[in-house]
């Protein structure tokens, strides 16, 4: 008998929200579809969250996700920017928690370190395992595709999880 899940991976941001929904049975991984929310820079910053929140929800409502896995919040340089990356994130957080999903975390370097093999790897990298992994999906490097690598990362995770639960039994 094989696990089955279907995850939705976001990658938050007020500019680019990446969302991407993948199936995992036993192992494998199928790509099921991706997409950028890209609230209007113009609006005030509650116009802005309002897309994202109302945005995730109609994905949550249109692929049925069991579960959802976000990006942390990491800080560079700009401690505002990370402020408002979090209000983002909390967004997302939120639509899933409305919708009764258990949201998984993951910092940016174990993402990329779950797909490529190494915490450090570019966007490009990141794009070129995600087609690796799912060909067909035609994702390009940028925030659909750090999304779906986050959603390879929550599913590397609970496969992780549930093989030490069969053990376990």
């Amino acid at each position: 008998m094989y696990y089955q899940l279907r995850i939705l991976g976001i990658d938050p941001s007020l500019v680019a929200c990446g969302w991407g929904v993948v199936d995992m049975t036993g192992t494998k991984l199928t790509y099921i579809a991706h997409g950028v929310i890209r609230p209007d820079a113009k609006t005030g910053l509650p116009l802005r969250l309002r897309e994202i929140f109302e945005s995730i929800t109609d994905v949550i409502r249109k692929f049925d996700p069991h579960e959802t896995a976000i990006e942390e919040v990491f800080m560079k340089n700009n401690a505002a920017s990370a402020l408002k990356l979090g209000q983002a994130r909390a967004a997302c957080i939120l639509a899933s928690s409305l919708a009764g999903l258990t949201t998984g975390e993951y910092s940016p370097r174990s993402v990329k370190k779950s797909v490529v093999g190494t915490g450090t790897a570019d966007k490009t990298q990141v794009a070129h395992m995600i087609g690796v992994l799912m060909p067909g999906c035609g994702v390009k490097a940028g925030d659909a595709a750090d999304a779906l690598a986050i959603a390879v990362c929550h599913a590397n995770r609970a496969n992780a999880a549930g093989a030490l639960y069969r053990k376990s039994a």
